[in-house]
């Protein structure tokens, strides 16, 4: 609970080709024994993603990826996987093997680098067995993971990087909207998708976010909602509630009072709260046979009345009376291709950083998909979704 959340961590991805001692770097520069290292090109099959605190940048997320020239079946399902990692890189290290420079692979990754407008270097690696050590461009740096040359500079350049990177903090969740005492309510369910002993991540932000406008936040369950209300003696400036108990909510809740949901929030937060909102529309134009996908950010054990692969189904195909075939991806995979579906349904995304939450919402819009999210969709299901964002600037 106390270390900092993934999505609002630096993504510092490590490309390249195989053998060009990319797990070395990252071992080197993170001073831990992070990746296996080994002289045998394509040791690290999968991307290794580990949280951390590396000064002088701070909580960082560090991912060292395949080669990007695997071969055989096996090596262009990692090289996909390397693919899709570079939607969440705020930070780019392409690493060059000194000895033999930028090959036509290195130069496909740094025009996607390039066309996806992520801050990158180029590190070349394996400097000692150079002599002399060629001078470098402005975007290149020379090192040497075994040595350690130029290890603290390699750090220094990539805090440099770091100032156009920074996760969201100009749009708050919801301290802005809020002065000093202001109340506001929350409504959690606990129920058996709940986890034990805790809140999750959009819960606990939330709560953060209005200590930090010095506003006091209420905690109650849909089910004590009325007698909390009465228990205040004065109006909450805000009802933030659990998207999937939005309907017996906004029926407690007077209409004098803003009503919203976290993931709507989150929605403002992640900077496509208008984009989600004329998605939602698109549930009223669907017809028999069209596919909607449903998408999470996350992955974890699926309860059985899971809201993403269940309840949501259910409740769409209830608003729309129609026949609707449904597909659900979640964690790291996300299609590329998005013609198949006439909508796309997303989590809040709270466990994806802002440059991959942007890429999957840009990825629909470029393909004539509309994007909403499960709080947008959900309260247009229960005709409140005008009433959820009133609030906001759209």
């Amino acid at each position: 609970m106390n270390e900092s959340p993934s999505a609002q961590r630096i993504h510092i991805c490590f490309f390249g080709k195989r053998n060009t001692g990319k797990s070395s770097l990252v071992n080197a520069v993170t001073g831990q024994d992070l990746a296996v290292v080994s002289d045998v090109p394509g040791t690290t099959t999968d991307p290794v993603l580990k949280a951390m605190e590396l000064l002088p940048l701070g909580p960082v997320m560090i991912i060292d990826t395949p080669g990007i020239d695997d071969e055989g079946t096996l090596g262009n399902l990692r090289i996909r996987k390397t693919k899709q990692i570079l939607n969440k890189s705020d930070i780019a290290l392409l690493i060059v093997d000194a000895t033999i420079g930028k090959t036509a692979a290195d130069e496909e990754l740094l025009e996607i680098f390039q066309a996806k407008n992520i801050p990158y270097l180029v590190v070349l690696n394996k400097s000692d067995l150079l002599t002399p050590i060629p001078e470098p461009t402005s975007e290149e740096i020379y090192v040497s993971a075994t040595t350690k040359f130029h290890i603290t500079e390699l750090k220094e350049r990539i805090a440099a990087l770091q100032s156009t990177t920074l996760p969201n903090e100009t749009q708050p969740l919801v301290s802005d909207l809020l002065q000093p005492s202001d109340i506001v309510v929350l409504v959690i369910p606990i129920d058996a998708a709940a986890p034990k002993g805790r809140l999750i991540l959009p819960q606990h932000q939330t709560i953060r976010d209005i200590l930090e406008a010095h506003a006091t936040a209420v905690v109650t369950r849909e089910t004590e909602l009325r007698e909390t209300l009465e228990k205040l003696g004065a109006a909450p400036k805000l009802v933030i509630t659990d998207s999937q108990v939005f309907g017996k909510v906004a029926s407690v809740i007077p209409v004098n009072i803003p009503l919203t949901s976290f993931s709507i929030l989150f929605a403002r937060h992640k900077g496509f709260l208008s984009s989600a909102v004329q998605g939602a529309k698109m549930l009223d134009r669907l017809s028999d046979g069209d596919s909607v996908l449903i998408a999470e950010g996350c992955t974890h054990h699926r309860q059985c009345d899971d809201i993403g692969t269940v309840k949501l189904p259910d409740w769409i195909s209830g608003y729309v009376g129609k026949r609707i075939q449904f597909a659900f991806t979640s964690g790291r995979e996300f299609p590329d291709d998005l013609s198949p579906y006439k909508l796309a349904v997303h989590c809040g995304g709270c466990m994806l950083n802002d440059r991959e939450m942007q890429y999957r919402v840009q990825c629909a819009l470029d393909q004539g998909v509309p994007i909403t999210n499960y709080g947008i969709l959900i309260a247009h299901i229960n005709g409140i979704l005008e009433r959820s964002v009133e609030m906001f600037d759209n």
